[in-house]
């Protein structure tokens, strides 16, 4: 049995934060250079050529790229061959988130529901985790904005909607979006599972790669139609018109109940801040 210490994971924790809070991924990057590229509107380029700006800036200057530095959120896939010591692997996830947004300088966005009142270190972080073999611990981390949060949604749709009604839900939540969520997004789209398994499919596929073709033919193509349609909607980049809405449609289905079809959509801004390390 390998044994990780939790300080080792608490610092791995912090310098993903920051370091992703001020360097875009280049995957993002250079998914937007690419829409710059395609971009027709000449207000949409404008934005573009701003958002890009933006991001070389903040690299240089080692400032954040958002002032929404959101909320922390990890995909963690932890190896049955492995152990941390010390304290328990949530609690150094969220030592690690702690000490991120503290020594990043970064703005702490967790409050209590009710009251409103900041809890002060942005934690916990909202942690999700699988079994894996092997001994290793693989950390995937995103910094989760409350704008394009907002407006994404999940419908427990009949199942004689089939791929037809997914694809026009999917096109009807990213219209009533607008500029809300920070175009050009990136849009996650879960689907089976039940309710909550749907919401945490549709926010795990914003982690593969941009410009990474899904493994699977069918969703493939319902990706293709998704990014089309969306991109025809008009609303461009942060809603001043254009066809670059979407950067990217990624889709992870899994088996459901005979009389269920969840679908769920998660929206992310066009500041794609995510990272990873294995340890």
């Amino acid at each position: 049995m390998r044994i990780i210490a939790s300080e080792e994971i608490s610092n791995a924790v912090k310098n993903l934060i920051i370091d992703s809070s001020v360097r875009l991924p280049g995957d993002t990057y250079e998914s937007l250079k690419e829409a710059l590229e395609k971009e027709i509107s000449e207000s949409g380029k404008n934005v573009l050529s701003r958002i890009l700006l933006n991001a070389e800036t903040a690299k240089a200057e080692n400032k954040p790229l958002c002032q929404d530095t959101g909320l922390a959120v990890f995909f963690i896939e932890v190896g049955r061959g492995v152990a941390v010591g010390g304290s328990n692997l949530t609690d150094a996830v969220n030592e690690g988130t702690r000490r991120g947004y503290s020594e990043g300088f970064l703005r702490k966005s967790t409050c209590d529901p009710f009251s409103r009142k900041n809890i002060g270190d942005n934690t916990p972080a909202i942690i999700h985790y699988d079994m894996t073999d092997g001994d290793k611990i693989k950390i995937m981390y995103a910094a989760k904005g409350g704008g394009s949060e907002n407006m994404s949604a999940l419908k427990m749709m009949r199942p004689s909607d089939g791929k037809e009604g997914i694809i026009d839900f999917v096109v009807e939540v990213l219209t009533a979006a607008g500029p809300n969520p920070c175009p050009p997004n990136i849009v996650g789209v879960g689907i089976g599972g039940n309710f909550e398994r749907s919401a945490i499919l549709a926010k795990k596929s914003l982690f593969r790669k941009l410009g990474v073709g899904n493994s699977d033919p069918e969703l493939e193509e319902m990706e293709r139609i998704i990014f089309e349609k969306v991109n025809n909607i008009g609303t461009g980049p942060m809603g001043f018109g254009g066809i670059c809405t979407a950067l990217g449609v990624h889709i992870i289905k899994e088996p459901c109940h005979i009389a269920s079809l969840p679908v769920a959509v998660n929206i992310e801004c066009h500041s794609h801040r995510h990272s990873e390390i294995t340890i």
